[in-house]
């Protein structure tokens, strides 16, 4: 099909992108393979080269205009370079670029207290401290729970991704995003709340929730009996959007306290609203983490994550020293309280619920015309869509996915793939978009998915 004979396009845009002139783009692919690390994945297999944006839209350098359904990698919260928080940025440049936390200023104690405003008020979530990236949030909110129980043993889920640095790195739980090197000392995995991959071969709700009771047994049989925390994420990302069972993680916080461990809740893709009813995930499942962390988001695309936690816990990190040079940046904390006050004045979360259900509505109905979709899940503006090849076995279907979001890519659409076998479409788009944007997403999905099941019927 070409896109002549397509029945649907884009949304209009408010601009036109400017002309580009820098370097083609065959001289950035030369230069990024010389250059550049080759561990730096691309996507697609004619990458794309994006060199403009506003709100939901990016362009490349042809001048091509795509919808971003990714928001790079769920980075992108109230829209690409949106005016306040552009505005932001550039005010505070002006003034001072970089201080570092060991002198004072004022937009670091002004968003501290924007973020400590945002937790529900008997959870005594209050006090931040300021990092660049979600591995260095989670490699921190870790050691923190060390230092404060004294103990050592962390409790992660299978599934889990939490960062990659080597620290993160041994609390995620798949092969695809390990290296050969010695890590995870201390680090235990328990069963994630993957109804539909149970390992356990079990139903819901007949099966009682017994992936949350195994962390219980995790904590008897592979650690002393009292360990550090337990870190998740309230709904696995890059896993591939799996959504627990509405009972498991009050379950398992219950089974973590009694064996004296705190419990952080890893919001680095699933905060923010993005969830839709709820600001932060964690709220969905009726909890109270002890810690919380973030990225991503935060910062509307800028370098910024964060730890909060109670005071108590936070006194303990003053034992020896700590330091983050940029953690606290004033361009970045300006970056993070506009971000936060265009949550407000766009009323991007109540957006983000009412286009996360209705997405979801048509994704079901699209599950019901195509076999290749064997499952739909996520809530606001966190949706996967898994992809099988045969809906008995739920073989993944690993090249149909990169099969779907290539052609998306070329009908203008870019969507995410993850889960360890990457048969998940991922769909995150920043919480701006609109009606429109939402219809568009489906009818190029119900193309694209469709083009790829007469592939494979061709091939058989």
């Amino acid at each position: 099909m070409s896109n002549d004979e397509m029945c649907y396009s884009l949304p209009a845009a408010s601009r036109d992108p400017q002309p580009y002139t820098g370097p083609a783009k065959r001289e950035v692919l030369a230069g990024r393979q010389q250059f550049l690390s080759p561990a730096l994945l691309m996507y697609y297999r004619q990458p794309v080269m994006l060199v403009e944006a506003e709100m939901q839209y990016v362009w490349d350098e042809t001048g091509k205009r795509y919808l971003d359904a990714f928001a790079g990698i769920a980075s992108v919260s109230v829209g690409h370079c949106h005016p306040h928080v552009v505005d932001a940025i550039r005010e505070q440049a002006e003034k001072i670029l970089h201080t570092s936390c060991i002198y004072l200023h004022p937009k670091m104690i002004s968003f501290a207290k924007k973020l400590a405003g945002t937790f529900p008020a008997d959870s005594d979530l209050q006090v931040s401290y300021f990092t660049n990236s979600g591995s260095e949030s989670n490699d921190l909110a870790v050691l923190m729970c060390r230092l404060y129980t004294k103990r050592f043993d962390v409790i992660a889920l299978r599934n889990g991704y939490h960062g990659g640095s080597q620290a993160t790195m041994a609390l995620t739980a798949m092969n695809t995003w390990k290296h050969q090197v010695p890590h995870s000392f201390g680090v235990h995995f328990a069963i994630p709340g993957y109804c539909y991959r149970c390992p356990l071969g079990l139903s819901y709700p007949s099966c009682g929730v017994k992936c949350a009771k195994d962390v219980a047994e995790v904590i008897r049989y592979e650690t002393p009996g009292e360990i550090a925390c337990f870190i998740a994420e309230p709904i696995q990302g890059v896993g591939g959007v799996v959504v627990p069972p509405p009972e498991y993680f009050q379950i398992i916080y219950d089974q973590v306290r009694k064996a004296g461990g705190l419990c952080i809740s890893d919001e680095v893709q699933a905060g923010l609203g993005r969830t839709g009813e709820c600001f932060w995930a964690f709220e969905n499942w009726g909890v109270k983490p002890d810690m919380v962390t973030v990225a991503k988001g935060i910062g509307n695309g800028v370098t910024l994550g964060a730890i909060t936690t109670r005071m108590k816990v936070a006194e303990r990190l003053t034992d020896s020293l700590h330091f983050n040079t940029f953690g606290g940046n004033p361009v970045s904390m300006s970056a993070g309280l506009a971000t936060f006050e265009a949550i407000e004045a766009d009323q991007t979360q109540k957006n983000t619920e009412r286009l996360g259900g209705y997405i979801k509505s048509k994704l079901i109905e699209l599950q019901n015309r195509h076999p290749l979709i064997g499952d739909v899940r996520g809530m606001g503006l966190l949706l996967g869509i898994e992809l099988v090849k045969d809906r008995e076995t739920k073989e993944p279907a690993t090249s149909e996915a990169a099969d779907v979001t290539e052609t998306a890519k070329d009908r203008g659409l870019l969507l995410g793939r993850s889960g360890i076998d990457s048969n998940i479409i991922r769909i995150t788009p920043p919480m701006c978009i609109t009606r429109d944007d939402a219809d568009f997403i489906i009818d190029c999905l119900d193309d694209v998915i469709a083009r790829a099941e007469k592939h494979v019927n061709n091939s058989n």
